[in-house]
């Protein structure tokens, strides 16, 4: 690799990938891997990214993206290698999508994006794929709280839907009371999912992302809790709820 600095990075990187995977001469842990087994890495790297973004830490972001660039080129290498696709494959697939995406940048189209537009798109590139169902193409391994917000944006699509918040608000009320009722463990988990769902409805009526949302009240919360140890020290533990509570109503009164 003595020529490494004269070569595009893309190229280089692709390189280095294909070296590891090398029969022969590979590193061993790289050619022990699968889509499966990678595939966690993946998701790990896509979730360390929106971190660094969080953080507003942009030397974190580069180096995120970095790894998470190496998640994409793994795969592609291990596609080549089974004879199913190359990475300049993948970097054709979605360049090709992003100008059908944009006929009003790429096509002379009228108009401008919106979410609506861009979800009409997709459900063109879904009908012209044969689906079957609305919900066709909802990622399975989303976090349940993203996940149920866009199947209900699907069903939404088609008509079901509350017409206004009142509707997923009653329903909300509905399932605390079948949580509170139910006589099993295995109905309790049933109506709890019942119960957050109802929720994630009822937050989208209003027109916020219920997975923002609740990453921002996780971040208060571990904001607040955290000042509440500093203020109490090593005997935060020891003391009552009544005292906790004097603490976090002081800690939310200064925030």
């Amino acid at each position: 690799m003595n020529d490494a600095s004269h070569e595009p990075p893309i190229e280089r990187l692709i390189a280095i990938m294909a070296r590891l995977r090398h029969p022969e001469r590979g590193c061993e842990w790289d050619l022990a891997q699968n889509f499966a087994t990678i595939a966690p890495y993946t998701i790990e790297e896509a979730y360390e990214v929106a971190d660094a973004i969080a953080r507003n830490n942009m030397p974190d972001l580069r180096d995120e993206l970095g790894d998470l660039l190496l998640q994409v080129v793994f795969h592609a290498r291990m596609a080549e290698e089974a004879g199913h696709f190359r990475f300049a494959d993948v970097a054709s697939s979605i360049s090709s999508k992003m100008e059908a995406r944009h006929p009003h940048i790429f096509a002379g189209a009228q108009g401008t994006m919106d979410d609506a537009r861009w979800e009409d798109l997709k459900a063109k590139e879904r009908e012209a794929k044969g689906v079957s169902s609305a919900l066709d193409g909802v990622t399975l391994a989303l976090p349940a709280l993203m996940r149920a917000e866009k199947l209900q944006k699907r069903a939404a699509r088609t008509g079901f839907d509350w017409p206004d918040p009142s509707g997923s608000e009653a329903k909300i009320a509905e399932e605390i009371e079948e949580l509170n009722s139910a006589a099993t463990d295995e109905d309790r988990v049933e109506e709890a999912g019942d119960l957050l769902f109802a929720v994630v409805n009822f937050v989208r009526a209003h027109g916020i992302n219920a997975e923002e949302a609740l990453r921002a009240a996780n971040a208060k919360f571990e904001r607040r809790f955290r000042a509440m140890e500093d203020l109490a020290g090593p005997d935060f533990p020891t003391l009552s709820l009544e005292a906790q509570e004097e603490l976090w109503q002081r800690v939310k009164r200064s925030s």
